[in-house]
């Protein structure tokens, strides 16, 4: 799972499953979508931790699949500026996932309406979840505790006349009998505790209700511990972001999950597997989950071998792109 509040989260209005699902793409891209579909809510999405995970792919080819999705419709990162309740604010980036393809109109649709949503913004899975925009209305306000003993007290003569109680008298033991309920009892039990076993004559019913409330106050009930509640907050702005290098519309273009730089070499890692220059079917070592542990490796600089791709596909260098 991921961090607390982040990781997978669904899109919503979601198709039933059916076998069709993921025809439209390719057997690894199939392969990886059935399996990010049957995540959990808040599971992980980077490429490294779903390739932790899956059986038979390895991290280079997630990242390439996680792209495919995204241009296939199924995937978006939206960041997403909360407001919490305590004033406090941050940008939350999220990984939208829909088992049902949608198209660009679609994902930039349901980002506008990410502002203005209610989120919980405890650390707790579902940070993301999207509860009606207006604050639920408070809840009416029980009886006061004092007024409640002070009626019991009053209302104890109807029980038994012999315990007719002054309006001075239940004024002064209104704090016992509040006691009494705060441990747990209720008003029949107090009126009872009062006027059982009473002698034929009583000359002081105050006194003597205070002796019998005293004496047999019940014993304190242990406290619960309530957990605080998760504070709320608002989102009060939305932005898709490039599934590749984390660029944001704000600073680019962002089509199909992706700015413009990754898009380019995106197309041209899928010209040049169309051209056959890769192999579709091979699946190379590093792609793989568990590389032959018995095979000879040669040392790679990849960030040299990325460089050089990037250049024969006539893309810039990573190092000149704006920040």
């Amino acid at each position: 799972m991921a961090n607390p509040g982040y990781g997978k989260r669904p899109a919503g209005d979601e198709d039933p499953h059916a076998d069709p699902d993921f025809a439209h793409l390719s057997p690894r891209e199939a392969e990886i979508a059935v399996f990010v579909d049957h995540l959990d809510d808040g599971h992980a999405m980077g490429h490294k931790a779903l390739a932790a995970h899956h059986p038979r792919y390895g991290q280079q080819a997630v990242r390439t699949s996680l792209n495919r999705l995204a241009e296939a419709g199924h995937l978006r990162w939206i960041r997403e500026h909360i407001t919490v309740e305590d004033h406090t604010m941050r940008w939350v980036t999220r990984t939208y996932w829909s088992r049902t393809r949608r198209s660009e109109a679609w994902w930039e649709e349901f980002a506008r309406e990410r502002d203005g949503r209610i989120v919980p913004a405890g650390h707790r899975p579902g940070l993301a979840r999207t509860d009606e925009p207006e604050l639920p209305e408070p809840e009416t306000e029980p009886q006061s505790e004092a007024k409640t003993s002070y009626l019991t007290l009053a209302g104890i003569r109807e029980a038994d006349p012999r315990m007719s109680l002054s309006e001075s008298d239940c004024r002064s033991l209104a704090s016992l009998a509040g006691e009494w309920l705060s441990r747990g009892a209720t008003p029949q039990d107090i009126t009872r505790a009062v006027t059982e076993g009473l002698p034929a004559t009583v000359n002081n019913p105050g006194g003597l209700a205070r002796n019998r409330l005293e004496s047999k106050m019940p014993p304190k009930k242990a406290k619960i511990r309530q957990k605080a509640a998760p504070r709320r907050a608002r989102v009060t702005r939305a932005v898709i972001c490039c599934m590749s290098c984390d660029a944001d519309e704000l600073t680019t273009t962002i089509k199909g999950g992706m700015c413009p730089d990754c898009r380019a070499e995106f197309e041209a890692a899928v010209a040049a597997e169309e051209a056959g220059q890769l192999d579709a079917g091979y699946v190379p070592d590093t792609f793989l989950a568990a590389p032959d542990a018995h095979a000879v490796y040669e040392w790679v600089d990849v960030p040299r071998r990325a460089a050089e791709v990037r250049a024969a596909a006539g893309l810039r260098p990573r190092t000149e792109r704006a920040l």
